[in-house]
């Protein structure tokens, strides 16, 4: 039984294992970069400024062949799925110091890893291809409020639990990272998104915004894999 205290309730050692760690970074960062090579692939294009809304943000995405369309779909599809595990190399972090910051964690990790893939990515480039082969604006109107805003709004829900968590844990010293390292987060890919959104309708900017979340991950992961190594690891 006295092993057992070394564990968490999800049968995690308390004890950091930094070789384990840094593994789930190098997953994790191998899949933030798929998620974002096929996210600047759907997104290369330039909106149709003669329609609005949702319905203008697609019409960027609708140059492709079917064939991109469904290899941006499988790259983001498995790119999310590598981030959503990989994010328990910070939850490891967090453990170590705050099991209640942790739980709150994990619970973001779970959402982003059920809803990422299937509920958000998938559905969002079958509404560009629904929308390529010429279905109605107002069916896509549709697809989008029965079948794909479900799914988004419960990957968010889960995605700013997650995010609070990671930001509140390093600001206030809850991982063995310096206070500052709050800084790696994913909320730099979505302010580079929207950096890039302010220059205007233009394919480069529209294939960034798009991949605000691939970004987000290569920053969170990248970053905190080149400072682990500068850490002492005992």
């Amino acid at each position: 039984m006295d092993n057992l205290k070394h564990y968490n309730d999800i049968g995690i050692s308390n004890e950091l294992d930094w070789e384990r760690i840094e593994h789930l970074f190098r997953i994790g960062f191998f899949g933030a970069l798929l998620s974002f090579i096929g996210d600047m692939m759907l997104g290369w294009g330039v909106e149709d400024e003669s329609l609005a809304g949702i319905l203008r943000l697609l019409s960027a995405y609708t140059g492709h062949s079917d064939g991109k369309i469904f290899a941006v779909a499988l790259l983001g599809l498995f790119g999310m799925t590598l981030e959503g595990l990989s994010f328990f190399s910070v939850y490891r972090l967090i453990a170590s110091k705050s099991m209640k910051l942790a739980h709150t964690y994990h619970s973001g990790i779970l959402g982003y890893t059920i809803f990422g893939g299937c509920g958000y990515h998938i559905p969002v480039c079958a509404a560009v291809f629904l929308m390529k082969h010429g279905f109605a604006s107002d069916l896509i109107l549709k697809y989008m409020l029965y079948f794909v805003l479900p799914g988004v709004a419960l990957f968010m829900i889960f995605f700013i639990v997650l995010l609070i968590a990671q930001i509140k844990a390093f600001a206030t010293g809850m991982t063995p990272y310096p206070k500052w390292c709050a800084i790696f987060s994913i909320l730099f890919g979505f302010l580079i998104a929207v950096i890039a959104s302010l220059s205007g309708n233009h394919a480069w900017a529209n294939a960034v915004y798009c991949a605000w979340l691939g970004i987000g991950n290569l920053w969170m992961f990248g970053g905190l894999m080149v400072l682990a190594k500068k850490l002492p690891h005992d």
